[in-house]
């Protein structure tokens, strides 16, 4: 399975702009392995000030915790990729920026930094719609630095898709 391409990327990401669009909703995006490529994706699409609002980029637990609001606790507990975080980080964009639609990312992209419980490639995804609670993806991907990158971002644009889906 090769690593999606920018193209496969935009694509995604003009599928979602069509639903968010056809359901007048907003999106924003807290991004930790992808680094902002979900925006990046989301802004290649023009006119995606209609419906994205921004995003927040939380690398460290810092930023993850002052940025977003996810608890020191729930880090210290499960670390930051877990599907607590993915689904904090979720829940504190959504609530910070007011939108209709919450989407996160977290991970370990390699080529280091992965072990025998979180392996290099493992990514949380979130998203989260207003008065509903998180709904988290666990994905493992085999590709490189940037493969991996891709690969979350894709799956990120992907799940919040079908959440727009299912009503």
């Amino acid at each position: 399975m090769a690593a999606p391409t920018e193209a496969d990327l935009q694509a995604a990401a003009s599928l979602l702009e069509e639903a968010l669009v056809g359901q007048d909703w907003t999106l924003v995006t807290a991004e930790s392995s992808t680094a902002g490529l979900i925006g990046h994706a989301i802004t290649m699409v023009p006119g995606a000030s209609r419906y994205y609002l921004g995003g927040v980029i939380a690398y460290s637990n810092l930023a993850k915790e002052v940025e977003l609001g996810v608890p020191a606790e729930i880090i210290a507990t499960h670390g930051a990729v877990s599907p607590e975080v993915a689904a904090a980080m979720a829940e504190g964009v959504r609530s910070r920026f007011d939108a209709d639609l919450g989407l996160s990312v977290t991970g370990i992209a390699g080529p280091d930094g992965g072990g025998a419980d979180k392996p290099t490639g493992l990514h949380y995804v979130a998203v989260c719609r207003r008065g509903h609670p998180a709904r988290v993806e666990r994905h493992v991907f085999p590709h490189d630095r940037d493969g991996n990158k891709a690969a979350a971002a894709l799956a990120a644009l992907t799940l919040a898709k079908r959440e727009l889906d299912a009503g």
